[in-house]
């Protein structure tokens, strides 16, 4: 098939004017992470497109939006020989093409690699492989394979995804744009109430790793704070992602933990078996009060225990080493649990500033699912790291005996104050329970 220049320079020129068309929305949204939206597959498909000769081919995207005309058809094997129809037509509003690093970019876990990475076609003496090229000012960035044509040619070629590798399109404040993304790893919003979230890479980890959930409406409820037993579930399911640790959640229990924790409560096992582990304990009148707000620096407590807990699971040193120099907060001094939050704080990052922003740790605050999700997951991660970096060790089965383990010295919350009402807890799911 003898093929010129002039029909991809005419998409070439196409794509420019749309990349205009949306400018006004993409300035808008400099200063914002966009989100990505997942697409029916079989809606595209990817071609190496020759250009000249055919000596050289670059990526180009077409897209079957509506059914009324074929965009292309495909033929052969070894490589499929792409035929791109809508070239011999008036495709508007019937068939979608991105054909150049405007048009579509990398994203690998939710982050957008467009600014670090170009997508290139590299050929061997066999085969067209679709590459992520670092950009020659990302140091350390390593080449990416993202698909092959299974065979050469100076034509049209169909390239098939590498496993893992998928099409998600670019969204912004929930409007899809026409940026394609090669898109891998977990998606990044996967709830419609966290796009914007600043904790929306660390949600989407913690919900794909299942230790908390979204409600039966589809949402996240980022802003919403999290009660004392919701916590216990979440750093609990959250033990189960430890490598090499036969790590089981107890379903029930035989006893009341507390006198305000019946065992009939859909978290008496945990908060028993949190307790019976010193991963958690009541309030000096022999209370739990399961469903109120837990602050922020009594949530920093917990998970300080349950790293102590979880590396005693690997035989692991129960020293909480520091990763990072220690957060210097404008406003812990006095405070119960200063210690533990400036140790937090050395601990991969778990103990931040409100919102990242500025110095104040805010103790006091009611701890919100957003912060809770992403403090959880880094605790997680820095105790992975703790277990990569040791000797081989033998596991151990978890028991509900308590570990020998240092309890952090700061007294329990003043329990006189009045209790701020919490909100009602939504029945959880049976088999992730809704922290």
């Amino acid at each position: 098939m003898k093929l010129s220049l002039r029909p991809i320079v005419r998409l070439l020129a196409v794509a420019a004017s749309a990349t205009l068309a949306v400018g006004t929305t993409v300035l808008e949204a400099q200063a914002a992470t966009f989100s990505e939206k997942e697409l029916d597959q079989s809606k595209f498909v990817l071609v190496a497109a020759p250009i000249g000769s055919g000596n050289i081919h670059q990526l180009l995207i077409l897209e079957q939006i509506s059914s009324e005309k074929q965009c292309w058809s495909e033929s052969g094997s070894n490589p499929v020989i792409v035929d791109p129809l809508l070239l011999n037509f008036d495709f508007t509003g019937l068939c979608g093409r991105s054909v150049d690093q405007n048009g579509y970019s990398i994203r690998v876990d939710g982050e957008d690699l467009g600014g670090r990475y170009l997508v290139q076609i590299r050929k061997t003496d066999t085969d067209m492989v679709l590459m992520g090229i670092p950009d020659s000012k990302a140091g350390g960035d390593q080449e990416i394979e993202l698909g092959r044509t299974n065979g050469k040619t100076t034509g049209f070629a169909k390239i098939s995804l590498d496993p893992d590798w998928r099409l998600t399109k670019r969204s912004f404040k929930k409007k899809t744009l026409g940026h394609v993304y090669l898109s891998k790893g977990i998606s990044a919003v996967p709830f419609p109430d966290v796009e914007n979230d600043i904790y929306l890479k660390d949600i989407s980890q913690a919900v794909a790793l299942k230790f908390i959930a979204g409600f039966e409406d589809n949402t996240f409820r980022p802003l919403e704070s999290l009660t004392r037993e919701q916590l216990v579930s979440m750093i609990l399911e959250s033990l189960k992602n430890i490598p090499g640790v036969n790590f089981t959640v107890p379903s029930q229990t035989s006893g009341n933990p507390y006198p305000d924790v019946a065992a009939s409560r859909w978290s008496a096992a945990k908060i028993a078996f949190a307790q019976q582990n010193d991963i958690v304990k009541g309030y000096p009148d022999g209370t739990f009060q399961p469903t109120r707000k837990v602050t922020r620096a009594e949530m920093m407590a917990v998970l300080k225990k349950a790293a102590i807990y979880a590396k005693s699971l690997g035989g692991l040193d129960t020293q909480l080493a520091a990763k990072q120099p220690p957060t210097n907060f404008t406003d812990t001094s006095g405070h119960w649990a200063a210690p533990v939050i400036t140790e937090m704080s050395s601990y991969c990052g778990v103990a931040s500033p409100l919102n990242e922003k500025g110095f104040a740790f805010t103790p006091n605050q009611s701890a919100q699912r957003n912060y809770a999700a992403a403090a959880t997951l880094r605790t997680l991660n820095c105790v992975k790291a703790d277990a990569s970096a040791a000797p081989t060790a033998a596991p151990t089965t978890p028991t509900n005996t308590a570990p020998t383990v240092p309890t952090p010295s700061a007294p329990a919350p003043d329990v006189s104050k009045p209790s701020v009402p919490a909100p009602a807890v939504p029945t959880p799911d049976t088999t992730v329970p809704t922290p």
